[in-house]
This record gives C-alpha cells, sequence and structure tokens, in this order.
C-alpha cells in the first residue's frame, strides 16, 4: 500500500525516529510502514491519521484503484 508518510513528516523536519516516537512504534517499523514495506493494523493507521489530522484515506492509497 503506498502511503504519503515520507511527505507529511519531512512538512514537519521529522525524523523517522521522531515519527516512531510519537506512534509509539520502533523507528524500523515506521521505515518500514513509509516504504511499503508493511501496512500498518488498522488502529496504528487511525493513530497515524489523528497524529496529522487527517483521514486514513488522505494518507493512504489503495493500490488495487490505482
Amino acid at each position: 500500500m503506498k502511503n504519503r508518510l515520507k511527505v507529511l513528516r519531512a512538512e514537519r523536519d521529522w525524523t523517522q525516529a521522531d515519527l516512531a516516537n510519537a506512534l509509539q512504534v520502533s523507528r524500523q517499523t515506521a521505515n518500514a510502514i513509509e516504504k511499503g514495506k508493511f501496512d500498518p493494523s488498522l488502529p496504528l493507521a487511525f493513530k497515524i491519521a489523528r497524529l496529522f489530522n487527517l483521514t486514513v484515506e488522505d494518507i493512504f492509497i489503495d493500490d488495487e484503484k490505482t
């Protein structure tokens, strides 16, 4: 699944470690989600959306629709 995490993180001048700390996950997990190698659980996806004050659909792009 594609996502806009790298752009959203960069807009805030956050490192992947900063993002990981905000989400209470490891930096490796944040990296894997950002690179599309790992899809977050639904609760984590909602947590990410709340963190950026966006909807899940604003952050994550369903590959099957593109």
